[in-house]
């Protein structure tokens, strides 16, 4: 291979990571500083184009279309915006021409190059449209819309994919140089780096728009608001006037599995629970873990009702007027019910997709949240430990399972695979805050790794309690020592800024889920070096195209705009893995094409329980 031929194969990757970043710079800006736009029409809910209507600026962005002030900063942003405009018109046109050259040479590799430079060159065109000569307004609504939520969020992700499928094919193309153009490794070096260094930054100004959009009031205000409603909603379930009358849903806690598979296992039940309006019944004496039972670790389901009595009794699924119902384990449930993961309540679904990332995993956290209220005892248990600890932020909680999933349901991952994503938070986060000390909260069922990592990165503060990782090594692991510590591991692994772990783990997932309660939206506060986020016995996963895709390989496969996708996994190189539902046909597809099918079931709404809580004003009158 030739040396001018590399040379321009990597000018061409880097003037396209440049246009990129001033597109979606450009793009991201646009809801805050857009041309007058025509009367709002009436919203769809995630429609597979409404990221067209949001770039041709077919809706205003806000409720009441009230106008505000152009301040400086925004102002400034204005004119960075055109500035980035005339760059990214410059490189794509260098790009155009460099990608023909290079392509003379080996057509069949940057086939893709080419693809993604006609998609760039069509948003250009549909961006600025309306933009020379028009006079800017700044829009001042209280709250976003849905799809401009979704939008910013589907920019973040775009942004990870992007980086995963470049970074994977220059690691390529530096392995290939290593053979054929030693010399030209560490230019491929260069380009990795200033790459990352353009993600970072543009991680950095993702964030600060959000912030600047003046949202995040709103933001928080309807998490809040959601979760109180799901809260009281539970809490009307499990509390009913007369236990003796109230249909009951029996659950044991007995799935021969770890702490986080039975949470999961008592979680699944309590939805069932829901979606049939029974109040649950935990049977949980004799619990593995601990032997006196849930009620001796988290405070009781119920105040009202606790026993699994009642004048008739069936197995799942029994009859609507059979008062005791038996549910099995996930595994042997039949028939399958609606209400299974990964779907969320109707009368919810609009306002969690507006809200959040994810809005099944947030579903999952709101359960968690009422069930794992700690008795006095682990309160104490958990401030003292943070007090030991010296647990502050920021800080980044790392699980890293090492014993029995090893080899069967996982693979290995070198503590340096946490850690340069560790690295990598920090990096990000220095862009915009000076962060004093690097610090990590480590969980294992290894004691050893917690040695290995101190000793490797010394320049981290490592929290971690190696008692605690030994008494969770599987011989030891059902004992009270060995509860205590799992519950210490997945409180401080929740409290974390970020979570780096491998979901094939439930320890992180439960932590990941609990997450979701103490944030707005923390659905993208992880990174998993392995699978993707997913349910035991869950319902099918599925994704719904965007874009188009022409199959670049045997491997790959074909989609239209709006064809679902069964996902199996994301290959974090920029593309997944999943089966066409319309085709038939399993294969890669590029996973920024893609975007989740939230799953929406028709739960009870419950009616009793007022949308918003009663204020006190309210309450004595």
């Amino acid at each position: 291979m030739k040396l001018r031929g590399l040379v321009g194969r990597g000018r061409a990757l880097l003037v396209l990571a440049g246009a990129w970043l001033a597109l979606l710079l450009l793009l991201v800006a646009s809801p805050v500083l857009r041309p007058p736009a025509p009367a709002p029409a009436s919203p769809v809910l995630a429609a597979p184009d409404a990221h067209l209507a949001a770039l041709h600026g077919a809706r205003a962005l806000g409720g009441d279309g009230a106008s505000g002030q152009l301040t400086p900063e925004m102002a400034r942003r204005l004119a960075l915006a055109f500035s980035d405009l005339d760059a990214l018109k410059r490189q794509t046109a260098e790009l155009r021409a460099l990608v023909v050259e290079v392509s003379n040479g080996d057509p069949s590799m940057y086939r893709d190059l080419q693809d993604r430079l006609k998609q760039a060159e069509t948003l250009l065109q549909q961006s600025t449209g309306g933009m020379n000569g028009e006079r800017f307004q700044v829009l001042g609504n209280k709250e976003p819309t849905s799809e401009y939520e979704q939008l910013r969020r589907r920019l973040k992700n775009g942004v990870h994919e992007f980086w995963y499928y470049m970074s994977s094919e220059l690691h390529k193309l530096q392995k290939q140089a290593q053979t054929s153009a030693p010399q030209m490794v560490s230019k491929i070096n260069s380009i990795l780096e200033m790459g990352e260094e353009h993600e970072m930054a543009l991680l950095t100004d993702l964030s600060s728009l959000q912030k600047a959009d003046q949202y995040d009031g709103w933001r928080e205000k309807e998490a809040a608001e959601l979760s109180d409603l799901v809260q009281r909603r539970l809490h009307f379930l499990q509390n009913p006037p007369d236990c003796s009358q109230a249909r009951k849903l029996v659950c044991s806690l007995n799935k021969g599995c770890g702490f986080g598979c039975q949470l999961h296992h008592a979680v699944y039940c309590f939805m069932v629970a829901y979606g049939t309006e029974r109040t649950l019944i935990l049977k949980s004496f004799g619990w593995r873990y601990h032997k006196g039972g849930w009620e001796e670790v988290f405070l009781p389901l119920s105040n009202t009702c606790r026993d699994g009595d009642g004048a008739t009794y069936a197995h799942w699924p029994g009859k609507p007027h059979t008062q005791v119902v038996d549910l099995p384990i996930i595994d042997s449930l039949s028939p399958r019910p609606p209400y299974l993961p990964l779907s969320v309540p109707a009368d919810l679904a609009p306002r969690l997709s507006r809200l959040h990332g994810n809005p099944f995993v947030w579903w999952v956290g709101q359960f968690l949240k009422y069930m794992l209220r700690p008795q006095t005892s682990i309160s104490t248990l958990l401030q003292e430990s943070a007090h030991k600890l010296g647990f502050e932020k920021p800080i980044v909680g790392v699980h890293i399972r090492r014993t029995d999933k090893v080899g069967t349901e996982a693979a290995f991952h070198p503590i340096e695979q946490y850690m340069d994503v560790v690295e990598k938070y920090f990096d990000v986060l220095e862009y915009s805050q000076k962060v004093e000390q690097r610090r990590i909260y480590l969980a294992s069922d290894d004691p050893r790794v917690i040695a290995e990592t101190k000793r490797k990165y010394p320049h981290y503060e490592i929290l971690g309690d190696p008692v605690v990782a030994k008494s969770a090594a599987v011989a030891t692991r059902y004992s009270d020592n060995s509860l205590m510590g799992i519950i210490v591991d997945i409180h401080f692994l929740s409290l974390s800024d970020y979570l780096v772990c491998t979901f094939s783990s439930q320890v992180c997932r439960v932590a990941y889920e609990i997450m979701q309660s103490l944030h707005p939206d923390a659905a993208d506060r992880f990174h998993s070096l392995d699978d993707i986020y997913y349910y035991g016995g869950q319902l099918s996963h599925n994704q719904v195209a965007i874009y188009p895709h022409s199959a670049q390989s045997p491997g790959e496969l074909d989609l239209k705009v709006g064809d679902q996708v069964g996902v199996a996994g994301n290959h974090w190189d920029g593309y997944s893995k999943g089966k066409n539902l319309r085709t038939d046909k399993i294969g890669l597809y590029p996973s920024f094409k893609v975007v989740d099918k939230v799953e929406v079931v028709d739960f009870p709404t419950y009616s009793e329980v007022p949308l918003k809580k009663p204020s006190n004003k309210d309450s004595k009158t």
